[in-house]
């Protein structure tokens, strides 16, 4: 808990978080310009407007209100347990600190110390095909298994298929578009409660706001900015995924592709990124390989050591689960018919599957193999 000193900075820049989270360009400004960040909330509003910010940005900062709401929030995020992070605290991320425009204040739901964790982002569409997800999945679940932390942007698609494999195997971090109180999509409640309980959900934005659509892309700094290397699953070519390779890229960090389908439209985006340099990834190795030395020694060490084998299946579950694919997904109708069972058996025999974690159902009752 912060007290005396601390805590005033704390408020200090919790105040200009409430202000200027969404402004990059003035935070950078605020940052340069007061070494001791009190200094802003005594440059007066004529002060500020001199440094570039524009009026309403001046005023604000300038309001005697503005140290007042920052502690209430800071002592109504205490009791809720939500820790916040100033780029000037030692739990704040190195990898982070490094990149061009760093958020001052990262407002934190779970264990922040998986925020200094070596990490490795996978993104990509938000409606995948079944070997999208799939792939997405099984990739998190193999890399988080052997100590690494996978970061994405708890999105529809491909970011939750990651979120929901590395929670299976090990840490995540999601980086929200919105703040911690406004869960975006709706859906991903569970995904943000068992992140929030095994990982850490992370926002540079206020508590309340909302997911408006220009913090996206301000959200995919962050989320190359943590990790090592951004994985591309599926993207178009005009996907929000292909900005966050090239934050990555201009972050010095390592960008890699999942090849797809030349026929997919969600393959053109990676297929792209393939021809123009970006690592081709088919496997866990592909990724660390590219990894800097001590981590991919670490990881190395670690081996097998930590994997589960799979779960035993019965016949009836055996001959479910042959019939089913990894990389397309198939009816209850198309099963029953192939399997010669009653519906009741067939979907008996797949909730079975699914607890035992080898298959999952897809919306309009589709079933598909997990790799």
């Amino acid at each position: 808990m912060f007290r005396g000193p601390l805590k005033e900075k704390l408020h200090y820049w919790v105040g200009i978080n409430l202000v200027l989270a969404s402004h990059l360009r003035s935070a950078a400004v605020v940052r340069r310009r007061f070494p001791s960040i009190s200094g802003v909330f005594t440059a007066g509003e004529a002060g500020l407007r001199s440094l570039g910010l524009d009026a309403r940005e001046a005023k604000a900062l300038a309001s005697p209100g503005l140290t007042v709401r920052a502690e209430r929030l800071v002592e109504r995020l205490g009791k809720q347990g939500v820790e916040i992070v100033t780029i000037d605290d030692e739990a704040y991320p190195e990898y982070l600190r490094e990149i061009f425009d760093p958020p001052l204040v990262l407002y934190c739901a779970g264990d922040i110390r998986l925020l200094k964790e070596p990490a490795v982002a996978i993104v990509g569409a938000r409606k995948p095909t079944p070997y999208g997800r799939a792939v997405s999945e099984k990739l998190a679940h193999d890399l988080a298994v052997r100590g690494l932390a996978i970061v994405s942007g708890m999105a529809r698609g491909i970011d939750t298929a990651a979120h929901w494999g590395a929670l299976k195997g090990g840490k995540t971090i999601a980086v929200m578009g919105s703040g911690l109180e406004r869960i975006y999509p709706r859906e991903n409640k569970r995904v943000f409660e068992e992140i929030e309980r095994k990982g850490v959900v992370i926002s540079e934005f206020p508590p309340d706001s909302p997911p408006l659509g220009f913090h996206f892309p301000l959200r995919n700094r962050i989320i190359s900015g943590l990790a090592l290397a951004l994985v591309v699953v599926e993207a178009t070519r005009k996907s929000g995924s292909l900005i966050s390779a090239r934050l990555a890229l201009e972050q010095n960090r390592e960008v890699m592709a999942v090849p797809g389908a030349i026929t997919s439209d969600l393959s053109r985006g990676t297929n792209w990124l393939l021809k123009t340099g970006a690592k081709l990834v088919a496997s866990w190795e592909d990724v660390i390989e590219e990894l800097p030395s001590p981590v991919r020694e670490a990881v190395n060490q670690r081996g097998e050591e930590t994997l589960e084998s799979p779960p035993a299946l019965d016949s009836r579950e055996e001959k479910i689960y042959g019939m089913l694919r990894n990389d397309a997904q198939k009816h209850i109708d198309v099963l029953v018919e192939e399997s010669g069972m009653s519906v009741s058996e067939v979907l008996s025999l797949l909730l079975q599957l699914e607890l035992k974690g080898v298959i999952y159902q897809n919306p309009g009752k589709y079933f598909q193999r997990k790799l």
